[in-house]
């Protein structure tokens, strides 16, 4: 019996976190625009590196948002493709876009965060709106969606930033991996508990940057520019988010395993900075998920399988409630069907990147 009690305190654990996670997938609130619908003056905020075919298919759009009073600053991180000459050449038909061209200096090497301040000391407008240079709106009310939730006291605002929909198992992996991402933030900042946010999608005032030091206490860390400034910013009271899809940022994701591997270590290099708390939820979560697979399987091949096949049973009837309806939210309703194939390949997947990463470091940002 001890088995089925070691795999009933993981079940334990997997109910807590998706009775957490309910709150998100439960909400109505920030599906539509918030009641605050005044146009206020935006800086919206693009930091690109050797990205020319991104940005001659993206500007048009981000000029083309539902809102009368912005400011496009395009930073050129120190780029050797014809990113600049696409940015003046926007520049010169818009007043509205502002370019900063920033080149490399030694103190500062490639670092996406030295190029990110520039833009922000740029911007004319104390709201911030950031986006990456490979992300498209989902549509022309995306930047008036965003806007409508700041507020005098909500200085910080949590966007999800999709992966377009195609054929293969990669790309239904990398779209459950990004949409579980989105419940659990989502639903930490519900329960005030923020923990991170995704540059794809963010907004946030430019006295809260400056008030927190902009990204001064981990400007050396390669990574971070997003997650890391909201663990370091956001509190209960501050922080807002917006999963109305039309508000939605899509990105075309990585095509094979090695480029997805190489871009995932770079990414989760950042939760080890994170507050203790954070980073102590985050652990009883992936460990739950993790330990459970192979306790269930191990019960199958004993006399107890039957209570094994109960807790499954329950654990899955949760799972797909509070999972289904967050990725119904998340416009990704195709990946419901497949929830325990994907987890199970995802868990492998994250312990092989933190096996990696301790071994030896990851790559910089391009």
């Amino acid at each position: 019996m001890t088995l089925v009690y070691i795999l009933a305190v993981l079940v334990g654990i997997n109910v807590f976190y998706y009775i957490f996670f309910s709150v998100f997938s439960f909400s109505k609130a920030s599906e539509t625009l918030a009641l605050n619908n005044t146009e206020f003056p935006v800086s919206l905020i693009v930091c690109a590196k050797n990205e020319a075919d991104h940005l001659q298919e993206h500007i048009p759009l981000w000029l083309q948002q539902d809102y009368s009073n912005f400011e496009l600053i395009l930073v050129n991180d120190a780029s050797r493709d014809e990113t600049l000459e696409v940015m003046e050449a926007f520049a010169e038909q818009d007043e509205r876009v502002k370019i900063v061209n920033v080149k490399n200096i030694e103190a500062f090497w490639a670092n996406k965060k030295y190029a990110l301040t520039l833009g922000i000391k740029k911007a004319v407008h104390t709201r911030l709106v950031f986006t990456d240079a490979d992300c498209k709106p989902g549509s022309d009310q995306w930047l008036r969606y965003m806007v409508s939730h700041f507020s005098e006291e909500k200085q910080l605002i949590l966007g999800y930033g999709a992966y377009q929909k195609s054929s293969g198992f990669l790309n239904k992996l990398i779209r459950f991996e990004t949409a579980l991402t989105a419940l659990q933030y989502f639903a930490y900042a519900l329960r005030g508990i923020p923990y991170m946010g995704v540059g794809r999608n963010l907004a946030y005032t430019s006295h809260l940057f400056y008030d927190n030091k902009g990204f001064m206490s981990h400007v050396k860390i390669p990574s971070g520019d997003d997650d890391l400034f909201v663990n370091e910013a956001a509190t209960a009271s501050n922080i807002s988010i917006c999963n109305a899809s039309e508000a939605f940022t899509y990105s075309t994701p990585k095509k094979t395993w090695q480029t997805w591997w190489l871009q995932k270590r770079r990414h989760i290099t950042t939760a080890s900075h994170y507050q203790l708390k954070h980073k102590a939820l985050l652990s009883f979560f992936f460990l739950g998920n993790l330990l459970f697979w192979p306790v269930l399987a191990i019960t199958f091949f004993t006399d107890l399988w039957f209570w094994g096949l109960a807790l499954l049973a329950l654990r899955l009837a949760l799972q797909y409630a509070v999972y289904g309806k967050a990725f119904q939210k998340l416009k990704e309703p195709d990946l419901i069907l497949w929830l325990p194939i994907l987890e199970v390949f995802l868990v492998s997947f994250q312990l092989s990147i933190f096996i990696s990463n301790t071994v030896s470091k990851p790559p910089r940002w391009k």
